[in-house]
C-alpha cells in the first residue's frame, strides 16, 4: 500500500493537478475580458499590479468590524505556506522529487508555531462558516470539502513529522494526493486565480479613475 501510494498514486495525483490548474487558468485567459468603453484616466496595467498586493492589506473598517475573521485568515495562510515551503521533510521532497535543489529550512521551533496558527486559524474558519447566518446560505459542499481536506493534510503532516513509523508518512501523502485531484476541481483554485481576479477589478476601476 506504501509503495502504491508513495508510486503510480503520486504520479496521477500529480498530472491531475498540472493539468487540472492548467487548464482552468487557461479558460480564464481564452474567455477573454469585455472591451472597457468609458474613458482611459489612468494606467491600468500599474493599477491591476497595485491591486494584487494592496488587497492583501485589511481595510481599517474591515479590520474593526470582523477583526477575529481577519486575523484567523492571516493565521491559516501564512502558516500554511510555511509548512509547505519551509517545512524540513517537504524541501528535501522537492530536493529529490521534484525539483533537483533544496534551500534552507525553518527550525524546528518555527515549524511548530506556523503548524499550530494554521491549524488554529482553520478551525476558527470553519467555526465562523458554520455559525454565521450569511455564511450559512452561500456556503456549499465544497466549501467545507476543502476545508476539511485541507486540515487533514496539515494536521496529518504534524504527526508524521519525526518520520517514526512510514505509515504515518504515508497516510499524510494519501491526504496530499487527495488535495491534488480535488484541487483543479474546487475553490481551492483561489490560490491560483486570486492574481487574476484582483489584477482585473484593479485595471478595470484603475483605467476610470478610481482607486481599487
Amino acid at each position: 500500500m506504501i509503495e502504491f501510494i508513495e508510486g503510480p498514486l503520486w504520479t496521477f495525483s500529480l498530472v491531475v493537478f498540472c493539468v487540472g490548474v492548467i487548464w482552468r487558468l487557461f479558460s480564464i485567459v481564452r474567455a477573454g475580458i469585455k472591451t472597457d468603453r468609458a474613458p482611459v484616466k489612468n494606467s491600468g496595467a500599474a493599477s491591476g499590479f497595485k491591486s494584487i498586493f494592496s488587497h492583501s492589506i485589511p481595510r481599517r473598517e474591515t479590520m474593526k468590524a470582523s477583526p477575529l475573521v481577519i486575523i484567523a485568515g492571516y493565521m491559516f495562510h501564512i502558516g500554511l505556506l510555511i509548512l509547505l515551503f519551509w517545512a524540513a521533510p517537504h524541501i528535501r521532497f522537492f530536493e529529490e522529487e521534484l525539483l533537483g535543489f533544496g534551500w534552507t529550512p525553518a527550525p524546528y521551533w518555527l515549524f511548530m508555531l506556523a503548524a499550530a496558527l494554521a491549524l488554529t486559524g482553520s478551525i476558527m474558519l470553519i467555526i465562523r462558516r458554520l455559525v454565521d447566518p450569511v455564511l450559512q446560505k452561500i456556503s456549499t459542499a465544497d466549501d467545507y470539502t476543502g476545508a476539511l481536506i485541507t486540515f487533514m493534510v496539515m494536521l496529518t503532516g504534524c504527526l508524521a513529522l519525526q518520520e517514526s513509523w512510514a505509515g504515518l508518512r504515508a497516510f499524510h501523502m494519501l491526504w496530499v494526493e487527495i488535495l491534488m485531484v480535488y484541487f483543479p476541481f474546487s475553490r481551492l483554485m483561489h490560490a491560483f486565480t486570486f492574481a487574476f481576479s484582483r489584477a482585473y477589478s484593479g485595471a478595470m476601476f484603475g483605467r476610470r479613475g478610481v482607486g481599487a
